[in-house]
């Protein structure tokens, strides 16, 4: 598969990285060419332009900090349609200061994406930090880690499905779009729980229980 990817942080090198060696082909753009560039030689895969990106292949990932999404889309031209009908996979959080979501009581960060784009949004991969990405497998005692998508394109799912699979992960299909705002609140929380050194395991009895 191909994929474009629009960051070169963290979350673009974890993902990216794994993608890589699985087999993709992967095109890192970045707001620094400099940086895109130092990415893709780490990985052994492409560097370009983040409208290169924007345009690669089967899927786009978009892994840049919330706060600089709609300055990047904008300056792409997302509202002329650069990414209208594209498969974009959205794994921004837009939790700001005390842990709390900025995009306050408006749409969510997948939703106000896929409104500014037109693309077929997919929320994925936000609900774990890049360090658990880099894993091979990401795999506990308790098993494989599961990925919630929200989306509201059956292709578009099945697709990062896919890659969720070739990270040795499982697809957890959770909802169209509009559920994505409840992913990214629970993110939000967790990673409030983690940063204080509580162990957001310890809130949830055995699955067995509750389903007894």
């Amino acid at each position: 598969m191909r994929i474009g990817i629009i960051g070169t942080g963290n979350m673009a090198e974890a993902l990216g990285g794994r993608w890589a060696a699985a087999g993709h082909h992967v095109l890192f753009g970045g707001r620094s060419a400099e940086r895109a560039r130092a990415l893709a030689d780490r990985t052994g895969r492409r560097a370009g332009t983040i409208r290169e990106a924007a345009a690669y292949g089967d899927a786009t990932l978009l892994a840049l900090p919330y706060d600089a999404v709609a300055g990047v889309l904008t300056a792409l031209g997302a509202a002329d349609g650069a990414l209208r009908g594209r498969l974009l996979v959205d794994c921004t959080n837009a939790v700001g200061p005390g842990f709390r979501l900025t995009t306050g009581a408006g749409p969510g960060a997948a939703r106000t994406i896929a409104d500014l784009t037109g693309a077929r949004v997919v929320k994925a991969f936000n609900h774990l930090p890049d360090s658990v990405w880099r894993l091979d497998p990401p795999a506990f005692a308790d098993g494989p880690v599961a990925v919630p998508l929200c989306g509201d394109d059956a292709g578009a799912l099945e697709t990062v499905g896919t890659l969720v699979r070739d990270l040795g992960c499982v697809p957890l299909p959770v909802g169209g779009l509009d559920r994505a705002a409840y992913l990214e609140a629970t993110t939000a929380f967790l990673i409030g729980l983690w940063h204080t050194g509580h162990d957001p395991r310890t809130l949830l009895p055995p699955f067995e229980a509750v389903t007894a």
